[in-house]
């Protein structure tokens, strides 16, 4: 119960420091927020934000960013890191989001989880900030915090 009442106590003192937190990528709807979270993974957000203007301005949906080629897609996400990795998977993900979902991203953990590319912390970045569920995105700096601040004793 202790580390309970601790977690709630933090929550409500990070609500009062940044009233107006908010995800640093730009995105329009679900989909540029995917795309882009997949981008975001081993860079910066802007860095992200610099290729998804040019990316989105050409292939704003799934079905006109399957148009492009591999290698047109690689060519503009290069200048960050595993960008062969990641247009695949983007490529991979917007066959899927066609095929089963009529080109909308669902908002459903487990659905997202299974579209390539897609870890828990992408998923609830997407849950959180495009559809307003409640989810907690934890990455290697969260988790670090976390154990400093006693919330966890796991690695």
């Amino acid at each position: 119960m202790m580390r309970k009442n601790k977690v709630h106590t933090i929550l409500e003192l990070l609500a009062e420091a940044y009233p107006e937190a908010k995800c640093d990528l730009n995105y329009q709807n679900p989909f540029q927020l995917l795309i882009a979270t997949i981008l975001s993974a081993q860079t910066t957000d802007q860095k992200v934000n610099k290729i998804t203007a040019q990316l989105f301005a050409e292939y704003p949906t799934p079905q006109k960013l399957l148009k492009a080629s591999i290698s047109k897609l690689e060519k503009i996400i290069n200048p960050i890191g595993l960008y062969r990795t990641k247009a695949k998977r983007i490529l991979e993900t917007c066959e899927i989001l066609v095929k089963e979902y009529n080109g909308e991203v669902p908002s459903d953990i487990d659905k997202l989880t299974k579209l390539p590319g897609v870890g828990r912390k992408t998923a609830n970045v997407v849950l959180a900030n495009a559809f307003n569920i409640p989810a907690f995105p934890v990455d290697t700096h969260v988790k670090r915090v976390a154990k400093r601040l006693g919330l966890t004793n796991e690695t």
